[in-house]
């Protein structure tokens, strides 16, 4: 298990302190599309700067090193449990090595063991494959992002959304509204409609494991996901609400199937620090591969 911890301990030591490729990518063309001399260059340009720094020096590029949640493709047998025990020894060490900030607090006491690890914190979500293979994904999901997401119930008298793709956009985009460059923008929308409260938001915050330039298979969503990020970014909220032309850095939503008394569109933020990377393990737990 020693060379599973080590593994994981670098994967937690890469996705705090560095950004991948594709948001790197979205982030620097948002650069070329914001005007010279502006407030909302300036913000994309300290941004890029932070970015390259984290990197540099191997830090955090966040003061808030978020929520840990690990996503799980296992093999069938896999002993779940015991790689439970073994991520949260990693999530220890990397947190007393610096590569996560001690981040976690007791919801009633308001006590911070400084270990990360509690009820609920890190998070699990196993998926079981036919392959032998085990693909541990990481996001390290930040709280101001995640204090500005939402969940509408269509229909929506005060929007006139109904239980439709059209309002659909609409509960999206007042999202966006509300946010009002709050959650560190430019952000990342992760949507799901459909399911129920629960499982609406858990598959919301899967789409955060898609690339930024990726398209959606199902041609209604990715005509949503397109419409969404170019009419996002035509309100003029910009980078951190500075104003400017970059509001959103990509859309992704997916649609599950719910019950017939409730339409649900659940909404989940992530900001700029969009810390998401993953690794293929072999079978001694050694990182055989990056998946980002």
């Amino acid at each position: 298990m020693n060379a599973l911890q080590d593994s994981l301990i670098e994967l937690i030591r890469r996705t705090s302190a560095e950004i991948p490729d594709d948001v790197r990518q979205a982030i620097l063309d948002s650069l070329e599309r914001e005007k010279k001399g502006t407030i909302a260059e300036s913000a994309m340009k300290i941004i890029e700067r932070n970015i390259a720094l984290a990197k540099q020096k191997s830090q955090p590029i966040c003061q808030d090193t978020g929520s840990i949640l690990f996503y799980v493709d296992s093999p069938v047998g896999m002993d779940q449990m015991r790689f439970e025990d073994t991520a949260c020894l990693a999530v220890k060490k990397a947190t007393k090595l610096g590569y996560l900030r001690q981040n976690s607090v007791d919801s009633l006491t308001g006590i911070n063991d400084g270990t990360n690890v509690g009820p609920g914190s890190p998070t699990f979500h196993f998926h079981q494959q036919r392959s032998d293979r085990i693909n541990v994904r990481l996001v390290l999901k930040g709280g101001g992002c995640e204090n500005v997401g939402a969940q509408y119930s269509l229909p929506n008298e005060k929007l006139k959304a109904n239980r439709d793709l059209d309002g659909c956009r609409k509960a999206i985009l007042d999202a966006v509204l509300q946010a009002q460059g709050r959650g560190c923008g430019p952000g990342i929308l992760g949507v799901c409609i459909g399911g129920d409260r629960a499982t609406g938001y858990e598959f919301s915050k899967r789409q955060f494991l898609r690339l930024i330039p990726d398209r959606n298979p199902v041609p209604e969503l990715d005509t949503l996901e397109q419409d969404i990020l170019k009419t996002a970014n035509d309100l003029g909220i910009g980078p951190m609400g500075f104003g400017g032309r970059t509001t959103l850095l990509g859309v992704k939503i997916c649609a599950i199937n719910r019950l017939p008394a409730s339409f649900f569109v659940s909404i989940s933020y992530m900001c700029w620090a969009y810390r998401r990377l993953g690794v293929t393990l072999d079978a001694e737990g050694k990182i055989a591969g990056w998946l980002y």
